[in-house]
């Protein structure tokens, strides 16, 4: 049924514009008890087996939205209605920006992927932070803020514009997340040299620690799939040092050779951050390699790709507690994470593995 839909509104209408259509629906429809209550009933049924219990924080299961589709915090109850088992809202800059100019956002139906220039477009830390504060939560879900450089800033004064909304949203925070890996800001994946990333992430972690009493507020950090493999190992290695709560591993990729891509070259070539389908196979491998370097002494999210209930699980076995998704919520509607739920049940009861937490790394941990 969605899948007709989407062909016959969705895919004609400009593709951002469908976003903020498609945001509208889910906001109203959450504001609704009555409607709330019956569409979390039928879309997010829970499934004991699944609970999970990562950064110190216990939820309904692993699976979660990413950062990008719910930028200030306007639809968490939405979303959570939806099924998501957390949701990352942002990316929150320390100033409100617009972003870049449309047209920013493309569909890649015949690769079942998106490419994104959005840049960054939000209301700004002190605006996301006043709505979180005033928030009264319909369902209880984990809710990650995510935390990037505003474009004006030049890249000598990050770490002070990164502290800024640390210090503003750190409070509101079920855990934190640093993102150095949108494509889409200039100089922002600079940061992720561990010379430049180590200052700002214990900056970040200082702030956070100074403004919220009485709990520690995890922190993690996002990095692109596009880091070689002796970077990954080294953001591996600097977040074991820091005593870096989480890793979350990909964002999009600015890469378009290698991966199969069918669309129509002109749309192909658009610049931005390439996401879904294509993506699968290097988060996936960026992924296992973390695990390999840091095991079980930090939280790995493994997101990027993840389309089915099988590439959460296949993410699990390589080392994630926590998924996430995003571009295929487009393309597979609201029954999707209902589906990633089921199947993901199906194959922890098939497995040898008695919980989800003995799963995690499974693959990984195999002999060679």
């Amino acid at each position: 049924m969605y899948k007709f839909f989407f062909n016959l509104v969705f895919k004609r209408m400009d593709p951002e514009e469908a976003h903020h259509l498609a945001f509208r629906w889910i906001r109203l429809a959450a504001a609704l008890p009555v409607l709330r209550v019956f569409l979390a009933a039928a879309l997010a049924p829970r499934y004991k087996e699944l609970r999970t219990e990562a950064l110190g924080l216990r939820m309904h299961g692993p699976f979660g939205l990413a950062a990008g589709f719910d930028k200030n915090a306007v639809a968490i109850d939405g979303m959570s209605m939806l099924g998501f088992d957390h949701v990352e809202i942002g990316t929150v800059t320390g100033e409100a920006q617009p972003g870049n100019p449309k047209k920013r956002l493309f569909r890649l139906v015949a690769d079942r992927a998106l490419i994104n220039r959005m840049g960054f477009n939000n209301e700004g830390s002190a605006a996301v932070a006043a709505r979180l504060g005033a928030r009264r939560p319909a369902f209880r879900t984990v809710v990650g803020v995510n935390i990037g450089k505003t474009k004006a800033v030049p890249e000598a004064e990050a770490v002070a514009d990164y502290v800024k909304s640390a210090e503003r949203l750190a409070p509101h925070a079920d855990y934190l997340v640093v993102n150095v890996s949108s494509p889409n800001t200039p100089g922002l994946r600079n940061l992720q040299a561990t010379e430049a990333l180590r200052p700002l992430l214990t900056a970040v972690r200082e702030a956070a620690d100074r403004v919220v009493a009485g709990r520690r507020v995890p922190l993690l950090v996002k990095i692109a799939p596009d880091l070689a493999d002796e970077d990954v190992d080294a953001v591996a290695d600097l977040a074991v040092e820091l005593g870096l709560d989480g890793i979350i591993a990909t964002n999009t990729t600015i890469a378009r050779e290698g991966l199969g891509l069918r669309s129509a070259p002109a749309l192909v070539k658009e610049t931005g951050g390439l996401s879904g389908a294509p993506l699968k196979a290097r988060s996936l491998e960026v992924l296992r390699r973390l695990y390999a370097r840091v095991g079980d002494r930090i939280t790995l999210v493994g997101v990027g790709g993840i389309e089915t209930a099988e590439d959460a699980w296949q993410r699990i076995l390589a080392g994630a507690t926590l998924v996430q998704g995003y571009s295929a919520f487009v393309y597979e509607g609201p029954f999707w994470s209902r589906a990633i739920h089921k199947g993901l049940a199906a194959r922890l009861t098939n497995s040898p593995y008695a919980t989800l937490a003995d799963a995690v790394g499974a693959d990984v941990r195999k002999p060679a």
